[in-house]
Parts: structure tokens; C-alpha cells; sequence
């Protein structure tokens, strides 16, 4: 079944543990801290497969969870990276986070990757917190949780032409005819329910990925007949091939109806290099129509090409005709500026007091919450140096601002934490 949008969830691995833990060895008086570093958690990663072209697979398995990294070691041992997770998609895949709407990245080519969820990192063993003044240090950090995502995967084919027209013009019979691709074929309205690709050899060195686009009806770009939901296939092509009926009542009306349709969608598919092929030319009288037809298509300022798809006449025509549109055709769109922007300046640290229906006092945001479940509550220095943390961060002085008193309960996640003055 022909998928092209799908909601998955993903999750990277936690990173491991770092741990307390002193060398003891025979006839070595003074061993010191060796406790190791936990290993990193697993990334989840899309992968384009050039296999892929729709999205189906993503109907039976939706959840996708990163290994978590392992515990470090004593004599300074760093604790084993959990494994990746890699999630294949198909070229032309819009990859999207559903919190925020924000593009993560546009997957066209074959190969690439996108790292949608980075796993934590491991916490750091206490062989890292010694100093020359805490030469025992009986501290370590848990590892950093993983991210959670709910991403939005939506699917627009990649193909160099995209054929269209209104229902029952001869869109899926022309496809059938020059490629191997075996469309469901029908004398009734909306025959083709979902993109259909082929690939057409035009000789040796030249070949043509074509795509047939479901009919289009007035209304389409608001979603009336098959609805927008395949028109955003045809942003991805690079130059179309518009079938008309040539035995239709009004040939030239539908040719028109089409445009506007894809123009109301999308503006930019309207500057789309396209060729007219009016089928049906073996049905008696649409011969003696054509001078008119094509007169008509002509003022309009398109190339138009007679051709009967089911009796396989002009379609080699009509193929190296769209192929010298290729030459002069723009490249397939990407969303680079759509893409966040990742530098290395710093960003301020950033948390909300508030008050939680039973009195007690929350401090959230996700650099302290991080902070806090990477913190060995059990070691006094540890919680020590988180509270350190909320000194330098000005967090105590945001809660003393709003009235905390001592004895009162604070709250960060799941901790909670007595405040004393």
C-alpha cells in the first residue's frame, strides 16, 4: 500500500553511568580514583534507501528506540556506546518535529543520513573530578538522558516528470505504455489512488523517471476529489507532461482547470516547463480536431504532441521532447532554508520558577532537569556540587525572590530537595 505520510516516534539511547571507584592493589599504597566515563547513548539516524518509495513500512512498526550506552569501569575503563538505530525512508522524504513544526532536514539523496535524536552522553567517572586538592573525590555523574521525538515523515516523490491531467485523460495508460510500471488501468473516475513511478529508457545513456499523478478536479488544491495530498508530489518533478482527453467535451477547459489548480497550490509549479500530449488520437474525430486543439495550445505558449496511448503511437516523440525540457528544467527543490542553523556560540541557560498545586516550589527547564537526573543523589559531594550548580545558574537567588522560606520543598523533575538557609 502507498503510504505518504507517517507519525513515528523515536527515542536515543541514554548514555551510561560514569562511577566511584578507587584502584586496590597489592603494593599500591595509594592507588587513587579510577572509576571510568559511561558510554555514550545511541542516535537514531534516517537513512535514504534508493529502494524505497513509499512510506508503508512505517504502518507496522511506528516505535523506534536507540540502545542505551553501559556503565564505565574501574582502572579508568569507559563503558561500551549503545548501538545505533537506523530508520530507512525513501528519496524525497520532509523530515519534521511535531512540537515544533521545525524542518530537521529534506532527504533526497541516496545514502544520506539525518541524526533526528543525538543519544547522551556518559557520565563522568570520579578519576575526572580529581584535583589537586580532592585527591579521593567520591563523586561521579549518571549518564545524560535521551532525547524523545515525535517526528511527522512526509513523502514527495522525486521524479524527472510528473504526469498529470483530469480524471480518465489517459495518465496511467501513457505510463504503462513506455515504462515497466503496472498501474490499476479503468474506465472510472479517480482509477489511480496514489502516485504511481516508472522508469522509461529513451536509449542507452538516457532514461526518464516518470510519475503519475492522480486526476486533478476544480477544488483539488483544497482538498475536493484526491485532494492536495498527492499535489505536493508534483513540486518534486522537474518538468511535466500534461495528457488532455482529445475526445473530451472541453479539452481545453481541462488543460486550464489543471494549471489553476496547481498554480492555487503552489505558484512555483506553474513556472514548471510542461508539454501537452493529447491523447486519444485512434478514437474517430479527435483527428479532425486537432488543428484547433493545437492552435489553442499554441496561443497559449505550450508544445503539444498528438498521441494515443493505449494504441502506443507518438510516445517516442512526445519522450525526447520532455527530455530536451529536462535540459533547460530547473533542479529538484530542497528546503535548505527551512533548515535550522547550528553554530557554536553558547546559549544561555534558561529556567521557570513556579508553584505546584501543593504548595511546593518547581524549577524547570531542560539544562537544570538534565542536570539533575545526571546527579548521584547518595554522594554528598555530588549534591553538593549540583547545589553549586544552582548558585552559579542564579537559581537561588530566582526561588529567595519568590518567597522561598526555609524548611519549604523544592522541586526539579522528579527530585525534590529540602531548602535550608
Amino acid at each position: 500500500m502507498f503510504l505518504d505520510e507517517a507519525k513515528i516516534f523515536v527515542s536515543s539511547g541514554d548514555g551510561g553511568a560514569g562511577i566511584v571507584h578507587f584502584r586496590r592493589e597489592k603494593y599500591v599504597p595509594r592507588g587513587g580514583p579510577d572509576g571510568g566515563d559511561g558510554g555514550k547513548g545511541g542516535d537514531v539516524v534516517l537513512i535514504v534507501d534508493k529502494k524505497l518509495n513509499t512510506l508503508s513500512g512505517f504502518r507496522r512498526r511506528r516505535h523506534f528506540q536507540a540502545e542505551n550506552g553501559s556503565r564505565g569501569g574501574g582502572n579508568n575503563k569507559t563503558g561500551k556506546s549503545g548501538e545505533n538505530v537506523e530508520i530507512l525512508v525513501p528519496p524525497g522524504t520532509l523530515v519534521r518535529e511535531e512540537e515544533t513544526g521545525n524542518l530537521l532536514g529534506d532527504l533526497t539523496e541516496p545514502g544520506q543520513r539525518l541524526i533526528a535524536c543525538t543519544g547522551g552522553r556518559g557520565g563522568r567517572g570520579n578519576a575526572r573530578f580529581a584535583t589537586s586538592r580532592n585527591q579521593t573525590p567520591h563523586m561521579a555523574e549518571k549518564g545524560e538522558p535521551g532525547a524523545v521525538k515525535t517526528l511527522l515523515l512526509e513523502l514527495r516523490l522525486i521524479a524527472d516528470v510528473g504526469i498529470v491531467g483530469v480524471p480518465n485523460a489517459g495518465k496511467s495508460t501513457l505510463l504503462a505504455a513506455v515504462t515497466n510500471a503496472k498501474p490499476k488501468i479503468a474506465d472510472y473516475p479517480f482509477t489511480t489512488l496514489h502516485p504511481n513511478l516508472g522508469v522509461a529508457d529513451l536509449d542507452i545513456t538516457t532514461s526518464l523517471v516518470l510519475a503519475d499523478i492522480p486526476g486533478l478536479i476544480e477544488g483539488a488544491h483544497a482538498g475536493v476529489g484526491l485532494g492536495f495530498s498527492f499535489l505536493r508530489h508534483i513540486e518534486r518533478t522537474r518538468a511535466l507532461i500534461h495528457v488532455i482527453d482529445g475526445s473530451g467535451e472541453d479539452p481545453i477547459a481541462d488543460f486550464s482547470q489543471v494549471n489553476a489548480e496547481m498554480a492555487l497550490f503552489n505558484p512555483d509549479i506553474a513556472e514548471k516547463p510542461q508539454i501537452v500530449a493529447i491523447n486519444k488520437i485512434d478514437i474517430p474525430g479527435v483527428d479532425e480536431r486537432l488543428p484547433e486543439l493545437k492552435r489553442s495550445l499554441n496561443d497559449l505558449g505550450f508544445e503539444s504532441i498528438a498521441i494515443s496511448a493505449l494504441a502506443q503511437t507518438g510516445l517516442r516523440e512526445l519522450l525526447y521532447a520532455v527530455s530536451q525540457l529536462l535540459e533547460e528544467a530547473k533542479p529538484i527543490e530542497i528546503f535548505e532554508d527551512e533548515l535550522p542553523l547550528y553554530t557554536l556560540e553558547e546559549t544561555p541557560i534558561t529556567f521557570k520558577i513556579s508553584r505546584d498545586p501543593d504548595g511546593v516550589f518547581r524549577v524547570s527547564g531542560e539544562d537544570i532537569e538534565r542536570a539533575a537526573a545526571m546527579t548521584y543523589w547518595e554522594y554528598d559531594e555530588a549534591v553538593a556540587r549540583f547545589q553549586r550548580l544552582l548558585v552559579h545558574l542564579g537559581v537561588e537567588d530566582a526561588l529567595q525572590e519568590a518567597g522561598i522560606s526555609s524548611g519549604d520543598t523544592v522541586r526539579i523533575s522528579e527530585y525534590e530537595l529540602e531548602w535550608l538557609t
